[in-house]
């Protein structure tokens, strides 16, 4: 009963622990992003604290440099994304009325002579769809505001989120330490293994996929800029700071870009067709090189089960859900193998005769 009486401990801690943060949900919103930082950068003050730096300088070191390019970016990016935006959100109705047109003109065109008898349904779904669009942007950002309304607060960006990266950084293997010495002193070596196997999968996904989506974001927003696209810079922005959010991001990004592209250009073929170019050749950049060569196939992940873990995560924690569906799968990964070897090995499986029987000399 040694398997089954462990199992049902960890099993109860799980989903006590699963109910607190599902409770306190928008508060550790700043504290994840500031762990997830930390996370990231460790291995660079581990390097310097072999040449000799002190961990706390090493910590303030990355601390100063984040917020030099933080504020860069506030000088130099964030004033064109929210010109965009500002602009995107006036024309906004006015797109919307144009791709109605579009979308009309074309069902006129090719239903021809039947088209009188469509055009009630025609008009009613794009009635639906101007009137649903606004709205449908609306909830989404109010959903998201609320989800992350501590993250986005200013206190919490600007104070919260750097004194928990800094301190995080300096005390890492204090706390590792720590965390150590709470271990059950029988089993302390086989979870050191489990925190080893899931580090390296998590690691594996937050380094790698916060590089990825730094380059995708700067492939779309170039190539979508150059392209001419209208709002391209903030659109490829987005999509590739999305592609932390796997599947969803690029296909939101890849949507919102061939929409405009096409409300822009419409009847011209090879702008719009340029724009889905770009699009597909960013996935096939993600996923036939960045992702094999940086990410490497270390979460073990099948996109079934990313889909899956993105839409309970966002269910269940909202925003923060999203920030840590994948990571967070990948360690209950390694934890329900370890659980089936160990059921398969256990006497529920084999049954008390055959582990006696094995245990006799």
């Amino acid at each position: 009963m040694h398997f089954e009486r462990h199992a049902l401990f960890w099993t109860a801690t799980a989903l006590l622990f699963a109910y607190i943060v599902q409770m306190i949900a928008p508060a550790l919103v700043p504290f994840v992003i500031g762990l997830a930082l930390a996370y990231f950068l460790n291995p660079i003050v581990d390097t310097m604290g072999r040449a000799g730096v002190p961990r706390w300088l090493s910590a303030a070191i990355l601390l100063a440099a984040m917020i030099c390019i933080i504020v860069l970016v506030l000088i130099f990016v964030v004033p064109v994304l929210v010109q965009q935006s500002a602009a995107l959100v006036e024309a906004a109705p006015r797109e919307i009325a144009r791709l109605k047109d579009l979308i009309e003109a074309l069902a006129r065109e090719h239903l021809g002579t039947r088209y009188p008898q469509a055009e009630a349904t025609v008009r009613s779904a794009l009635d639906s769809f101007s009137s649903s669009v606004p709205s449908l942007i609306g909830t989404f950002a109010q959903e998201l505001w609320k989800q992350g309304t501590a993250a986005v607060n200013f206190f919490t960006v600007v104070l919260i989120t750097p004194v928990v990266f800094f301190y995080v950084l300096v005390d890492w293997p204090k706390m590792m330490a720590k965390i150590d010495s709470w271990l059950p002193r029988h089993e302390a070596d086989q979870i050191r293994g489990l925190a080893i196997e899931i580090d390296s999968r998590i690691s594996a996904f937050i380094r790698g996929q916060g590089v990825v989506c730094i380059l995708l974001a700067v492939y779309y927003a170039l190539a979508l800029s150059l392209a001419g696209l209208d709002y391209g810079l903030l659109v490829g922005s987005l999509t590739g700071l999305a592609a932390f959010i796997p599947i969803f991001g690029w296909s939101l990004g890849a949507l919102a870009a061939v929409i405009i592209a096409f409300i822009q250009h419409w009847p011209e073929i090879t702008p719009i067709l340029v724009v889905v170019g770009i699009m597909l050749g960013g996935q096939a950049l993600e996923s036939g090189i960045l992702s094999p060569y940086i990410i490497g196939s270390e979460v073990g992940l099948h996109p079934v089960w990313v889909i899956f873990a993105l839409l309970t995560f966002s269910y269940l924690f909202g925003f923060l859900g999203l920030l840590v569906a994948v990571p967070v799968s990948a360690a209950i990964g390694v934890l329900v193998r370890f659980a089936l070897r160990s059921y398969l090995e256990s006497s529920v499986y084999q049954g008390e005769v055959e582990l006696k029987l094995k245990d006799k000399p």
